[in-house]
């Protein structure tokens, strides 16, 4: 069983620990098209009551984004991304005890989070869209996200798949992070994240998974979001995205167990407890610790 590092991750706010637990990642698409939860959360008051749930069902970060990467999808402007992100954030200022992400990949949007108190930007584009987020996290002293994706979200399904994928992965956020270095992000700052589904096949993303301790080589805190998505409906027989939960509970405690710190999902209090238990198989003194300290 693979034994994770662990990781001090500073945001403006707090520190948090990586490492000694999994965090989960709580999932927020403000967006009328996302391939899980498009359409439910575009009125600004239904996202901060989801908010407040995702908090409630235990996740540790809330990761807000208003533009849909599903396969097929097509970049939108500045304005109309604001918008639907803004109102939300500045809502929940004050209300949410939980860090929030934001997840964008256009340095305009990520600079307005910040200043209505997003702490970490989630770049599903590893920099390739809009290398001025490296600027941004730099100058207000926030966590990056990078996140491989092969392509673009419009066609990233369509096109051949890398040969290599670990190859194609690991050369690819070696690029981003030196990308976000000269920019100056603090390499304490910096989170990679394979991209799971991101132009790669199915059989591929569960190669991801099965290596996954080999991108501790790299020396950076690992985040992986596999909730819901395509690969698993593939090895289930063709199961439509709603039915999907427990196969992304086994693709969590797989993750863990390969030494991932970040979780990114939808199924926030189900997760949860696969995130729990898995952490005590990895860890069984962690159950014994606990007992003693109530």
């Amino acid at each position: 069983m693979f034994k994770r590092k662990k990781f001090t991750l500073p945001l403006p706010t707090r520190t948090l620990d990586l490492g000694e637990r999994t965090l989960v990642m709580g999932v927020l698409n403000i967006t009328p098209d996302s391939f899980s939860d498009g359409g439910q959360y575009l009125d600004s008051e239904m996202a901060v009551a989801r908010a407040l749930e995702i908090e409630r069902a235990g996740a540790d970060i809330l990761d807000i984004g208003g533009e849909s990467t599903r396969p097929g999808s097509i970049s939108i402007p500045v304005q109309e991304e604001m918008r639907r992100v803004i109102p939300a954030l500045e809502k929940l200022r004050g209300h949410l005890k939980i860090p929030i992400s934001i997840d964008t990949s256009k340095s305009e949007v990520a600079e307005a989070a910040i200043k209505h108190g997003a702490e970490i930007i989630n770049d599903v584009t590893a920099l390739h869209v809009d290398k001025r987020l490296a600027e941004i996290a730099a100058k207000w002293k926030v966590p990056l996200i990078l996140m491989h994706m092969r392509g673009e979200p419009r066609t990233m399904q369509e096109k051949p798949f890398a040969r290599d994928v670990m190859r194609d992965v690991s050369a690819g956020l070696r690029r981003s992070v030196a990308v976000a270095r000269r920019a100056g992000v603090a390499k304490s700052q910096i989170i990679l994240d394979p991209g799971i589904g991101f132009g790669k096949s199915a059989q591929q993303n569960f190669e991801l998974l099965a290596r996954l301790p080999e991108f501790a080589r790299l020396e950076f805190p690992l985040l992986i979001g596999t909730s819901r998505k395509g690969f698993i409906g593939h090895a289930l027989g063709g199961a439509p995205r709603e039915e999907r939960a427990w196969g992304t509970a086994a693709t969590i405690a797989a993750s863990i167990l390969g030494g991932v710190h970040i979780v990114r999902v939808h199924d926030v209090a189900e997760m949860v407890q696969v995130a729990r238990v898995t952490d005590a198989i990895a860890n069984p003194g962690s159950v014994a610790s606990r007992r003693k300290s109530k």
